[in-house]
């Protein structure tokens, strides 16, 4: 029997009734009343005469209606009934579909919570949904290839941010190993980009360590356009020498009115796991006068929500560090001065002009202290030093500073 040809099913006109234009080995074409085309293949199981649809012409051609019909034939010879693989083929397919790259990084991120801090948990949430998820979270997670992973790092190393880079290669290997665990992937793609991604310089944070340059940080910066509550969180920055994670992420709560001493609980530190939940280490944080200030302005803004410092696009989630960064360089400080170098800032200076005083700066710093035991148990030590050390501090880079309330929107 000769077989059909693409023109005579192209060709083919709908009529009163649906019928069939006959291929060989049981393939079809049955054409609708309505005009519709379908590849069918007649085949019998079990003693039975069934019909298996194959696909709709013309998304699929004669030579792919005729491998298919091959491959139900392959599936037919091995004992099984090519309607019910098909279905299975079917069911496998659609759970798939659900098990994107995002519900299995949420799962992930559910199932490892006990292992982190809050702050550090929401940390990596927000890093997800803000590099990964819009590239990658939509996609089957078993479909995701080696090159659609490396272009996700590749965006987050444009914008000139290697290590988060290298962070978010970490949390997707993570993803991907939790979903190999669960059998909803096969290969682990993150693993395999490390060697392709952008070397990254180690070494000290980029840092201006004398007193007449940490002065003009803080006064170009100001002097540029952004919001105030960056401003207001940067200059706390300065004054305080936290980690900017402990500023950026500070809640009202840790803040009581009047209170010139700043209680960062244990959680909230760069620590083991063990060492937060023994709540043993947590950060004394003496307040200067100026620190004050910035607090009193900030409340005039952020005051009635849970965090000191909000995202201006969400007030129940944190500034970015990137914020921060933003104005530095716009001041004219990129590659010079981060807003974690106001650490290696304070340390230079303060060592400089009070070198009898190194370890209670290492202790201000929140630095490891040979004797652990005796910074562990005993978190006011040398506290009034500290409080004296703080507010020389303060004096020092403020001068020349406006008032932090002028740095609020006029009314």
């Amino acid at each position: 029997m000769a077989g059909l040809t693409d023109t005579a099913i192209r060709k083919a006109k709908p009529g009163p009734k649906g019928y069939k234009l006959t291929d060989d080995g049981g393939l079809h074409v049955f054409v609708s009343p309505a005009g519709g085309k379908s590849w069918r293949w007649r085949y019998e199981f079990a003693g039975k005469e069934k019909l298996l649809t194959l696909g709709q012409y013309p998304v699929m051609g004669l030579a792919e209606a005729r491998a298919a019909r091959d491959e139900a034939r392959g599936v037919l010879k091995s004992g099984r009934d090519p309607s019910v693989a098909k279905k299975q083929q079917q069911l496998v397919a659609a759970v798939q579909s659900t098990e994107t790259f995002e519900v299995i990084a949420r799962a992930w991120h559910t199932v490892s919570l006990p292992r982190w801090s809050a702050v550090h948990a929401q940390d990596i949430l927000d890093a997800l949904e803000r590099d990964v998820f819009p590239f990658i979270g939509s996609s089957p997670i078993r479909e995701l290839t080696v090159p659609q992973i490396l272009a996700v790092v590749r965006a987050i190393e444009a914008r000139g941010s290697l290590e988060t880079a290298r962070r978010n290669r970490q949390r997707m290997e993570a993803v991907f190993a939790f979903a190999i665990a669960e059998g909803k992937a096969a290969e682990n793609p993150a693993m395999i980009v490390t060697g392709a991604m952008a070397p990254l310089q180690r070494g000290q944070h980029p840092a201006i360590t004398e007193l007449a340059g940490a002065r003009e940080i803080l006064q170009r910066l100001e002097a540029q356009s952004g919001h105030p509550l960056t401003k207001l969180a940067h200059r706390l920055l300065a004054l305080t020498a936290v980690r900017p994670g402990v500023i950026l992420n500070l809640p009202w709560a840790e803040l009581p009115k009047g209170e010139a001493l700043w209680t960062v609980p244990a959680e909230r530190m760069k620590l083991s796991t063990q060492e937060k939940r023994k709540g043993e280490r947590d950060h004394l944080v003496p307040l200067p006068r100026q620190a004050l200030e910035v607090i009193a302005a900030a409340r005039r803004l952020s005051g009635l929500g849970p965090l000191v410092f909000p995202n201006y696009r969400n007030a129940h989630r944190p500034m970015t560090e990137g914020a921060i960064r933003t104005l530095l360089n716009k001041a004219g400080y990129r590659d010079r001065h981060v807003a974690h170098g106001w650490r290696a800032t304070f340390s230079s200076i303060m060592n400089e002009l009070y070198p009898a005083d190194r370890h209670i700066i290492d202790l201000m710093l929140a630095h490891k202290l040979k004797d652990e035991t005796e910074a562990a148990y005993n978190r006011a030590l040398h506290l009034k030093r500290r409080i004296e050390l703080a507010q020389i501090w303060a004096d020092l880079i403020s001068e020349g500073l406006q008032p932090a309330k002028n740095l609020l929107p006029a009314r």
